[in-house]
């Protein structure tokens, strides 16, 4: 895999987190507690790749210019805005979420998993909607 191809799977890895929290809560809202750690952690796991190769491609590359002219180009970044600013949050909610949950310390988890869950997977949604607006439109 060379430094071009990593956009496609970083949106291939924010795809799939977004996948495996939509499976997660749903596992939790039917009572599976173990069914619901495990694609827990498989999404947190996920997110720390994509974060991995996010990091890994912008050091190489640096930012990338959106190129598209007109209402597109409002509708993508404020898109890239709100999910930028998003990002921050999750990338300490996510793991304190987690930490809580394999503790034990499940009223604290629920109550913290109720912010995190809506807006981790916003920025995992949102991820892949940029990556098709910068690089596939």
């Amino acid at each position: 895999m060379e430094i071009r191809d990593l956009p496609a799977l970083n949106a291939l890895l924010n795809g799939t987190a977004f996948v495996l929290l939509l499976i997660g809560y749903r596992l939790i809202r039917q009572g599976k507690r173990e069914a619901h750690r495990k694609v827990m952690l498989a999404a947190f796991g996920i997110s720390a790749l994509f974060l991995t190769s996010y990091l890994i491609y912008h050091f190489n590359v640096g930012s990338v210019k959106f190129q598209k002219q007109g209402a597109i180009r409002y509708v993508y970044f404020a898109i890239l805005l709100s999910h930028t600013i998003l990002a921050v949050p999750v990338a300490i909610l996510a793991p304190v979420t987690l930490i809580r949950g394999l503790r034990e310390r499940f009223a604290d988890h629920a109550r913290i998993a109720r912010w995190t869950f809506p807006i981790w997977a916003y920025v995992s949604v949102t991820g892949v909607i940029v990556y098709v607006m910068l690089y596939q439109l």
